[in-house]
């Protein structure tokens, strides 16, 4: 199996992939991992991959140019991307051995308040490790990554994983950053408008929309 990882933080990986199980792992064959920093896709002087969102709003959002241009570079058929945010599907032991299947897993690892709603389009699948906010995707793609690894042929012995066990509210709206238009995928009207009560409204019905997509057991623990 094959693990690329995108983040902005490289350094931090330097003890997951050097130490213990997973540099066995690693030396024995049973797994290769790649860190890759997006930030040197970057097609700015400034290697800038942040920048405010349409319509307003507190914090910085991931643009799309450097994290499409970095999985472009390495992605291949058998690739399968996952992306990492608090509004995906809960990681647990059944995804886990289902990915084992996977030849070639690329984890993006998220930053500052968000992504651009266009770098979705990439993912197979999102994954959260739980309802909670972390400073970004570097511990969850290295708690995905552990527990796929382990599960590999030859990793650990068979008997030591075969019996393993195992705020409320709404999901946050989908967020936008330059450019306007990208590859052909365009930030919502209402976004550029100006009009701060229409992009209100619009992101609240945005919100409850995609809880009811994705979680919609938060809606009935509300009701």
């Amino acid at each position: 199996m094959k693990i690329d990882i995108l983040t902005l933080f490289p350094n931090m990986f330097d003890g997951f992939i050097s130490e213990s199980i997973i540099k066995r792992a690693i030396e024995k064959g049973s797994v290769e991992i790649n860190i890759h920093n997006f930030r040197d896709y970057a097609d700015n002087p400034h290697k800038r991959v942040d920048d405010y969102p349409y319509g307003g709003g507190e914090g910085m959002v991931l643009m799309p140019q450097p994290i499409f241009d970095c999985i472009d570079a390495i992605k291949t058929d058998d690739s399968f991307i996952i992306l990492l945010t608090p509004q995906g599907v809960q990681f647990n032991q059944k995804i886990a051995t289902e990915l084992t299947l996977k030849k070639h897993i690329i984890m993006v690892c998220g930053h500052y308040e968000g992504f651009d709603e266009r770098i979705r389009s990439l993912a197979d699948l999102e994954l959260s490790i739980g309802d909670y906010v972390l400073t970004g995707g570097e511990l969850p793609s290295m708690v995905i990554s552990d527990s796929i690894i382990r599960l590999l042929d030859g990793v650990i012995k068979e008997d030591s994983h075969v019996k393993d066990s195992f705020q409320e509210g709404l999901l946050d709206y989908p967020v936008y950053t330059h450019p306007a238009d990208f590859r052909g995928m365009k930030v919502p009207e209402v976004l550029l408008s100006g009009h701060h009560e229409n992009i209100r409204k619009w992101r609240y019905n945005e919100q409850i929309k995609r809880t009811k997509e994705r979680r919609p057991d938060l809606i009935k623990k509300e009701g």
